[in-house]
């Protein structure tokens, strides 16, 4: 059993730590970053100083105006190039940064157990991926662009404020921490409310997402209103909470402009005071109040920041507590009755060294199978399977019946390990599947099940899924075997034909031979086949049962079916119910039991 995933609660510290690991492999170019905006900054804060020379000047020489105005010219030139140079730089961080944190959701997402992807919708993965990364680029690009040159102006505002008119300085610097007020708490009060949009958002794409991906159900079965109420009830709440969230954090701004605005007003007179009793000149003046206002223009932009970064936070929090799940294989530990083991500690389970495991795995591998006192629950207070035992020998052909709802395919899950057992173990070959990686434990298997899947390449790439070393001609022979070919040969490129995700212009059945035709390629060394041929016209059928049949000799192989006249000759038949095995034995010992399994094969084959 898997160990109980300890919650995380991604926070802002959290979140900012972990911003850093990533911004770290960029040190450079955030070095580079934070001195071009120092650089500019302090170029630009230089300008009021030669206006306020020029002022001066206007008195006496003019030519001494025209100096003060080209050195203007000069510094304003050089500022621009180096805050379009910083601007590139900023991109650079913000892009790479979010191309880095998308690739390793990526990648996550290949390791995340089954369990978390049966419970958070497709819609909502991919909006944390999409739109709440996109969300953090815009944050973080004006956390660069804005958030460093408003510091360094803010300090060196005060600096030449303060080679100015002391008195003033100490004026301006009184009434500052009243915006900073301000601004810090309304943006502690907006950032549940941006994590509540982003939740809400989330949940809107995963339902956007579910009616696109089953739009032919839905207008099958008419279930176009009901779609379009709950489309409207969640659209609602985030038009609610998205107004809410932009309202209070939009009050930042006049608030803080406000008390910009005072502190201008107190400049000025200050300042009028000072020039009447002689103290400081007109082009002073002139430069203290361009200080006055450069000096609180950052503590707007910076506000601005803060309500941008309290979003993209909130959204970067969703992304991380991603990161952050537990994966199902790795440095993982999983339990087995009263044992803890560690996934990878014995990777020996097939006597071979890990390079040899694909190589020889259909030598090593002879299939025998036992389940030993199994519990399995998917909701912990809800029992499904408890107490299972099965053995099963090399070659055999089990095939599991029952009715829905009776644990077959979650027993194929924890053959897979797709979940790990609560209790009890899963022994191939006299050693715990937990002793080995699941990718390992996985070369194993070869599955077919019922549903279908087809990635975006051609038909020849489909195919090789399983073995991407296999020949073109092994790959032919493959498809002949599984009845595929003949239909390949029609496609408009063959095997070279290009398929969409969703198999394009296949239809059900002959994306299930395609599917098949993978296992007839790799043909491991145990076979599952979960309603292999559900989809399949019953002529195509008996062809390929005969093909099982065939590439079933000498492997152990389980089979789900619900058509009882497709596993009549299997060695073993496991009837369940209700997690528990009912009976056991072959076709004609079960029917002469009278008991469940002739019960079922009667309901299917009675006139």
């Amino acid at each position: 059993m898997r160990s109980e995933t300890t919650k995380r609660k991604v926070n802002s510290d959290n979140t900012a730590k972990m911003l850093l690991h990533y911004l770290k492999k960029r040190s450079v170019l955030v070095a580079l970053s934070i001195i071009l905006a120092l650089a500019s900054s302090l170029t630009a804060l230089f300008v009021p100083v030669l206006f306020g020379e020029a002022i001066d000047a206007i008195a006496g020489d003019m030519s001494d105006v025209v100096k003060c105005l080209v050195r203007v010219g000069i510094v304003v030139a050089v500022t621009a190039f180096m805050q379009w140079i910083m601007a590139l730089v900023n991109n650079k961080i913000t892009y790479e940064v979010t191309a880095d944190i998308r690739k390793d959701a990526f990648e996550k997402i290949q390791k995340l157990p089954l369990s978390y992807l049966d419970s958070h919708p497709t819609g909502e993965i991919v909006s944390r991926m999409v739109a709440d990364v996109d969300t953090l680029a815009d944050g973080l690009l004006m956390g660069f662009t804005q958030a460093f040159t408003g510091i360094v102006t803010i300090i060196g505002t005060i600096y030449y404020m303060w080679t100015l008119s002391r008195m003033t300085t100490i004026v301006v610097v009184c009434v500052t921490p009243l915006s900073l007020f301000v601004a810090n708490f309304i943006a502690r009060h907006t950032h549940d409310m941006f994590v509540t949009q982003s939740v809400t958002r989330g949940e809107q794409t995963a339902l956007i997402d579910e009616m696109i991906g089953n739009a032919k159900v839905v207008r099958s079965f008419g279930y176009e209103d009901e779609a379009l109420e709950r489309f409207n009830e969640i659209n609602d709440r985030l038009a609610v909470c998205s107004l809410k969230a932009l309202f209070y954090s939009s009050t930042v701004n006049p608030s803080t402009r406000f008390v910009n605005s005072t502190v201008y007003a107190l400049v000025a007179l200050v300042g009028a005071f000072r020039v009447l009793g002689g103290h400081i000149s007109v082009g002073s003046l002139s430069a203290l109040l361009a200080y006055a206002t450069q000096y609180t223009k950052p503590f707007n932009e910076i506000s601005g920041v803060v309500t941008e970064l309290q979003n993209a936070f909130a959204c970067a929090s969703r992304v991380f507590a991603m990161l952050q799940e537990d994966e199902e294989s790795g440095s993982d530990i999983y339990m087995t009755g009263s044992d803890v083991k560690e996934a990878g500690a014995d990777r020996d389970l097939m006597e071979v060294s890990k390079d040899d495991c694909s190589a020889d795995i259909g030598d090593t591998v002879r299939g025998d199978t036992e389940i030993e006192a199994v519990d399995f629950a998917y909701i912990k207070d809800k029992p499904l399977i408890e107490n299972f035992n099965l053995s099963v020998r090399q070659g055999q052909t089990v095939a599991i019946v029952g009715p829905t709802g009776c644990g077959k395919t979650t027993l194929i899950n924890l053959l897979m390990r797709f979940y790990d057992t609560d209790a009890g173990r899963i022994m191939i070959d006299g050693k715990d599947i937990t002793s080995c990686t699941r990718q390992e434990h996985r070369k194993r298997f070869g599955m077919v099940l019922q549903d279908t899947w087809i990635k975006n390449g051609t038909v020849l790439e489909n195919i090789r899924i399983g073995r991407p070393d296999a020949t073109y001609e092994e790959c032919i022979e493959a498809a002949k075997a599984a009845h595929a070919h003949s239909f390949i040969r029609r496609l408009p490129e063959g095997y070279d034909t290009m398929l969409s995700e969703d198999g394009g212009d296949l239809s059900v059945g002959q994306k299930q031979l395609l599917c098949i035709t993978r296992v007839m390629l790799a043909l491991p060394p145990i076979l599952i086949l979960d309603e292999a041929t559900s989809s399949i016209d019953t002529r195509t059928e008996i062809r390929i049962q005969k093909a099982f049949h065939k590439m079933m000799e000498g492997r152990t192989s389980f089979i789900v079916a619900h058509r009882l006249s497709t596993i009549m000759d299997a060695d073993m038949i496991v009837v369940m119910r209700d997690g528990h095995i009912l009976e056991q034995g072959d076709h004609e010992s079960l029917l002469k039991k009278g008991g469940f399994y002739k019960e079922l094969f009667e309901a299917q084959f009675a006139r």
